[in-house]
């Protein structure tokens, strides 16, 4: 159990609540890459099945894998064909953005369903069975996870979703320079975020920014319905 401790990013009690937060958020963001892709006229997710809430065809083994161990990880890239897009680089960039809008509006759901239940007694604030303290976990894990998948998928560095709304953002010239180095920045995006040394400059301020996140909407939901600080 040490063992496990030392080599997961999470304490290994809360594993259960983060896999499932992870299911949920990893499923509604590759979900939304193939519905909108799909809705603009590329019908390659389409037909690989991808437009689907079914968690099995999202997931990428290494990519959780990487998220319990290191802090990070993705799920299984949605493939699309920009040449079937009437606007390729203006439907690419939303394609590309919805997938981090989705964790972020899963964020301010969790935290709105969280407050209400915690304004209407459904969660007490003391007294806490086990139930109670458990829901209370799952809620502040989807929240911040939520939150941190949505910044962490704006970073601009291949494989995110931020340096794929660079690439369709930037003047085509630019755009085909950067994408000669694609394959090095994989590369040095895999370095900066594993290497500890770098960590404290890269996931940790991710992790920071969207535990501030977490604390802002839930204090706007609890304030909105009456109450006071969770």
């Amino acid at each position: 159990m040490d063992f496990l401790d030392q080599l997961l990013f999470y304490p290994l009690e809360q594993l259960p609540f983060y896999l499932i937060a992870l299911i949920i958020a990893f499923t509604v963001h590759e979900f939304s890459h193939a519905y909108f892709a799909n809705k603009f006229g590329d019908p390659t997710a389409k037909l690989l099945g991808r437009v689907t809430l079914n968690p099995a065809v999202h997931f990428d083994f290494l990519g959780i894998l990487l998220l319990l161990i290191a802090g990070f990880g993705w799920a299984r890239p949605v493939p699309v064909n920009r040449e079937n897009f009437s606007n390729p680089r203006r439907m690419s960039i939303i394609v590309a953005a919805v997938g981090p809008l989705s964790n972020l509006l899963l964020g301010i759901l969790g935290a709105l369903i969280y407050a209400v239940l915690y304004q209407t007694g459904v969660i007490p604030p003391v007294g806490l069975t086990k139930t109670d303290q458990a829901v209370h976990l799952f809620f502040n894990i989807f929240i911040l996870l939520n939150f941190f998948l949505c910044l962490f998928n704006l970073v601009p560095l291949p494989p995110l979703d931020g340096y794929r709304i660079l690439e369709n953002a930037l003047p085509p010239r630019l755009s085909a320079r950067i994408q000669k180095f694609e394959q090095w920045s994989i590369l040095f995006f895999l370095l900066i975020i594993l290497l500890p040394v770098f960590q404290d400059y890269t996931i940790n301020p991710l992790y920071d920014a969207a535990h501030a996140l977490s604390s802002k909407f839930l204090d706007m939901f609890i304030m909105m319905t009456g109450g006071y600080r969770l």
